[in-house]
């Protein structure tokens, strides 16, 4: 009797361990299916991004290539003007550019000059900001001392390369050259300082550049005229494309333009224009046509670099790079373009011709006149630089002086020639 109930309980204790160990294999088996999520890694990165171009775009998207998600600083009016001298575009036009840049994913608007103890502990605790990004060209302040002397000291700062061949200060040379020739009692004064802008950073590198690259970003006339000749790579075009294409029933809208001076109101009507269908292709027109509407200083910006502007734009889905003035039928047939857009405001207005580029799809019945949310074109912008051009030239001389500092000091620390 002893041993029967001995038998029975030692089957219920070997059968209670066949069934723990089988329910413990069971929890082996399902843990690797519960992984816990990893905390994306987030990246900061700020600018003014006043006058945005491809350089900046082209910033952005290495400053998104170190982590998973990048939040953006765009700096202040007042600090701009504090430390660098008047924006040429005011912090609501400059928020629409970068909200409107593919790589970019939170802005904190008002974002300081400089990282201050408060401001980066705010990043670190408040927006759970990793590292903290800059390019490898200096930023310095007034005093000329590094604004990002204490990110590197707290180890969370990171650089990228910065992209050789364009700056704000050479494009506001560029704008200058344009009016340079129509100008009358003070053309003197805007050769001047065309010659000012054009000149003051690349004669800073060619002084204190410490082995890197001392070739002048784009090509210097005799006179101080800076003419670009930037070609991007194919490379360099991929990085910037998403790499898809329209799905076999996509909607496919079609709009067409120069945009030069890549601009706020650029972005907006390609963000209406995106919603009208499931694939936006921009048609970029080639230099040559578009001086010979707008005058032979235009386009500012050349098809290459207009191109890559376009093409960071998160509304965009594909360029033709050089795309003919007139949307012919052939045209839509190969592209299958459903429907043709072009925005109320524009500078050459050729949509209200009795003959115009759209004449095809305007009888069609696939041509859609768009109302543009912002009254901004080119020459608004380049008016803005030829108005308050004391204050851009006073704006230029300090950043070329803060500069000088910084690359003095930097040869006396390494020893430098």
């Amino acid at each position: 009797m002893g041993w029967e109930g001995g038998s029975g309980q030692a089957s219920w204790l070997i059968g209670g361990l066949v069934i723990g160990l089988s329910l413990l294999g069971f929890q082996r088996l399902a843990l690797p299916h519960i992984k816990k999520k990893k905390r994306p890694i987030r990246v900061y990165m700020d600018g003014c991004f006043d006058m945005m171009h491809y350089g900046h775009c082209n910033a952005l998207r290495q400053a998104r290539a170190l982590g998973d998600q990048l939040v953006v600083g765009v700096v202040s009016d007042a600090e701009i003007i504090a430390n660098k001298g008047p924006p040429v575009t005011p912090l609501d036009e400059r928020m629409i550019m970068v909200s409107g840049v593919k790589w970019v994913d939170e802005i904190i608007p008002d974002a300081p000059y400089a990282i201050t103890e408060e401001f980066m502990r705010k990043l670190f605790d408040e927006y759970n900001i990793d590292y903290i990004i800059h390019g490898d060209d200096p930023c310095v302040l007034p005093d000329g001392t590094d604004a990002y002397a204490l990110a590197k000291k707290a180890g969370r700062y990171k650089q990228i390369k910065r992209t050789e061949g364009v700056s704000s200060t050479d494009i506001v040379g560029r704008m200058l050259l344009c009016v340079r020739e129509r100008s009358t009692g003070d053309s003197n004064s805007h050769s001047s300082l065309q010659r000012q802008f054009s000149n003051g950073r690349s004669t800073l590198q060619r002084q204190f550049s410490y082995g890197r690259n001392n070739k002048s970003e784009d090509g210097v006339s005799g006179s101080g005229t800076r003419i670009s000749h930037f070609l991007p790579t194919s490379r360099r075009i991929v990085q910037f494309s998403n790499g898809k294409g329209p799905g076999p029933d996509a909607r496919i809208i079609y709009i067409d333009g120069a945009f030069d001076l890549f601009h706020a109101g650029h972005v907006e009507i390609l963000r209406l224009t995106r919603g009208l269908g499931d694939f936006l292709l921009v048609g970029i027109h080639t230099d040559h046509n578009v001086s010979a509407k707008r005058g032979r200083h235009r386009p500012i910006m050349n098809l290459h670099e207009r191109s890559l502007s376009v093409l960071a734009c998160r509304y965009v889905d594909e360029v033709i790079i050089g795309a003919p003035m007139e949307v012919s039928k052939d045209m839509i047939t190969t592209f299958n373009i459903s429907l043709v857009v072009h925005g109320s405001v524009s500078e050459d207005n050729d949509f209200q011709k009795k003959e115009n580029p759209y004449d095809v799809p305007n009888a069609m019945g696939i041509f859609k006149l768009l109302e543009s949310s912002l009254e901004i074109t080119t020459s608004t912008i380049i008016k803005r630089i030829v108005s308050n051009h004391d204050a851009y030239q006073k704006r230029n001389e300090r950043k070329v002086e803060s500069e000088r500092r910084y690359y003095e000091e930097k040869a006396f620390v390494t020893g430098d020639d």
